[in-house]
């Protein structure tokens, strides 16, 4: 069963139930040596990008000035501390993501958007170039009610230019999700432990206008 991949999103009716423990994963980052389960400090902000394999959108954003802790995981699905294989057999509905905390004194989510638009192909729906299944689909996740106006606005804005460029329709699914589900080990800033390994993450080209122009109506 988690050898085949399905583009069709299952329902919570239908999704893996899952697990209440926790799968074992890395308790620092391997890079930063950040205690990667510390409470988020005070002021401090919080997005988790789905990109397609998280393991170059990690990468993206680890070194930042202003990025305080990056995490790979699942989010946006149904299973409870889904595992890698079940996320890949497209039975959760969890896509790939790489939660960022930053601060906004030195970086903007504005300047975090601008990267995830640019970095990644938003219009291929359950897919990233040769990465195919629900796992890879474009996300955003954020609570903050303001912030996820922001980057509505910034979907509709870069949309309407990758439209005259001649690219598709923003696919990219933006909302607020209940949980974040840390990835294995392994899969932890993964590219800092193997620099050669796959990156399959790739821009269309096209410049993101910022800054987002927010309106009454957002």
């Amino acid at each position: 069963m988690f050898g085949r991949r399905t583009p069709a999103m299952p329902d919570e009716t239908t999704a893996l139930k899952g697990r209440p423990e926790a799968i074992p994963t890395a308790e620092t980052h391997y890079v930063t040596g950040r205690n990667l389960f510390a409470p988020v400090p005070e002021g401090f902000g919080e997005v988790a990008f789905g990109m397609g394999c998280f393991w170059g959108a990690e990468r993206l954003f680890w070194d930042l000035d202003g990025v305080h802790l990056t995490q790979v995981g699942y989010a946006g699905g149904y299973t409870q501390n889904p595992t890698y294989e079940e996320t890949c057999a497209g039975v959760t509905g969890h896509t790939e993501v790489v939660k960022v905390i930053y601060n906004p004194a030195k970086l903007s989510l504005e300047q975090l958007l601008k990267i995830f638009w640019e970095q990644h192909d938003p219009t291929q729906g359950m897919r990233q170039g040769n990465d195919i299944g629900t796992q890879y689909r474009s996300a955003i996740y954020i609570k903050d009610p303001d912030l996820l106006a922001l980057a509505r606005r910034s979907a509709l804005d870069y949309g309407a230019v990758l439209q005259r460029s001649g690219l598709g329709d923003v696919t990219t699914e933006i909302r607020t999700v209940d949980h974040f589900y840390p990835a294995e080990d392994y899969h932890q800033q993964y590219l800092a432990k193997n620099p050669n390994g796959y990156c399959g993450i790739g821009g269309t080209g096209v410049s993101c206008p910022m800054p987002v122009r927010l309106t009454a109506a957002d």
